[in-house]
């Protein structure tokens, strides 16, 4: 009789190790090893391909790729994440925190979905009764949904197998269970299990499938990091708990861009679109008040404006208070350290605080120059211009550096009625400057400063 394996997965990292140990090796995180055992597959269990007639090589050139098939979801938010659209045959794991809104997101697309294709959602954590009430809820009742509550794998391929739907929705990964596997359903072995067995019926079949996953303490999604690499596509949906705007992120693609966002407002009546996302980060911005700057970052190619707040105020601790949301802490911290010394601002006897406003995340280097700027404003308690936008990366030495799509950038600024914008003198790309928009090119960091204020 063969003996089981153990082995021990890192659910932070994913790292593998025959035994168990306090600290992972690969990432250092402590506590994070689940015990995995490995059961040799069971003498008559059906093989992927009969002994055989499997596949064999061939030459890259004879393949044929034929033109990648893509739909639409019904939602032009999600579609621009997904790169243009869903594509049939693909894995899409949909994680988020619990109620922000992952069932509510796949369940409205349904409804776009059902017209053209037939769509099967499996839920294991509400009942059809459930699934019925909700619906009505979200005004989701067309023909050709077909609804299942279930949690055991064989009964959902075999319902998959009776009805073939060109669209499979799992909701959710967790609470699947194989019954090939000893482990509780939401340990790393089912996970792994039920994840394979769903990428084989979506790659052998065509079926296009989402899948929802938890997300755990630490932000990941639950199980085991594997998981994240089996899939085509990771959509991270994110949102303050206190706001009702949510973000969807791809955090991977295979078929697309991974720096698209997506932006919805949570209602009544389900999610709604949000396709002026710089109009909905600006709103309630004060105008007579010193410390804020607006920002205009690229996330993937839609240009974003959003506001950079600035608090500085005498400390009154031995070393100055340093806080950063929304914005990189050692990234915040290295601008200070730049605006002190090429800027003239004694700022190390003063607490700085940096918010951005409306729950978006600045990671791309434009977004240096508005951070200092409202710092600058705040520090000297002088308001910068209402009408006045700031792109460009600031250097070690103080000198502003020029970003990348700068046309795209400006042409989003003169839209939404900016009438100036200070940007990097250097630069190789020809700008395009739109009509009442007037540009203020600066070289370094004192520059800007006194262009700003």
């Amino acid at each position: 009789m063969a003996k089981t394996k153990s082995v021990f997965f890192c659910t932070s990292c994913g790292y593998e190790t025959p035994k168990w140990m306090g600290r992972c090796p690969g990432c250092g995180a402590f506590n994070t090893m689940q015990e995995h055992i490995e059961k040799p597959a069971a003498p008559g269990r059906a093989r992927s391909a009969p002994l055989g007639q499997g596949r064999t090589p061939m030459p890259i050139r004879e393949v044929d790729s034929g033109d990648e098939i893509r739909f639409a979801t019904g939602m032009g938010e999600l579609d621009r994440v997904l790169g243009g659209g869903a594509v049939a045959g693909s894995l899409v794991l949909v994680g988020g925190a619990p109620g922000i809104g992952k069932s509510t997101l796949l369940l409205q697309i349904c409804r776009q979905l059902c017209q053209e294709r037939s769509v099967l959602y499996v839920s294991g954590e509400e009942s059809e009764r459930q699934l019925k009430l909700r619906a009505q809820r979200l005004n989701v009742m067309p023909q050709g949904l077909l609804i299942l509550s279930e949690t055991r794998l064989s009964d959902i391929l075999e319902a998959v197998e009776a009805v073939k739907p060109e669209v499979l929705i799992v909701d959710s990964i967790q609470t699947l269970y194989h019954e090939d596997s000893d482990s509780s359903p939401g340990s790393i072995s089912q996970v792994k299990e039920c994840t394979m067995a769903l990428m084989q019926l979506s790659k052998q079949q065509g079926i296009t499938v989402f899948v929802v996953g938890h997300i755990n303490k630490d932000g990941n999604i639950a199980g085991p990091k594997v998981l994240e690499h089996m899939v085509d596509c990771v959509l991270y949906f994110e949102g303050d708990p206190n706001s009702s705007y949510r973000l969807l992120r791809a955090a991977k693609n295979r078929f697309g861009s991974t720096n698209e966002i997506g932006v919805f407002e949570m209602g009544d009546a389900g999610l709604i679109e949000v396709p002026n996302p710089s109009q909905m980060l600006l709103e309630g911005r004060p105008e007579d008040a010193s410390g804020t700057c607006v920002a205009c970052v690229m996330e993937g190619t839609r240009p974003i404006l959003a506001e950079v707040q600035a608090l500085v105020s005498k400390t009154s601790f031995n070393v100055p208070r340093r806080t950063a949301d929304g914005f990189d802490f050692n990234r915040a911290a290295l601008l200070l350290a730049v605006a002190e010394k090429r800027g003239g601002m004694k700022l190390n006897l003063f607490d700085a605080y940096i918010n951005v406003i409306g729950g978006l995340r600045l990671d791309e280097p434009g977004a240096d120059l508005p951070v200092v700027l409202a710092v600058a404003s705040s520090y000297r308690d002088q308001v910068i211009a209402h009408d006045l936008v700031a792109i460009g990366e600031v250097g070690l030495t103080g000198e502003i550096r020029t970003v990348s799509h700068m046309n795209q950038r400006l042409s989003e600024v003169a839209r939404l009625g900016f009438k100036k914008c200070i940007i990097p003198r250097g630069g190789s790309e020809k700008l395009e400057i739109p009509e009442g928009l007037t540009v203020y090119r600066v070289r370094n960091l004192r520059e800007a400063i006194e262009t700003a204020l």
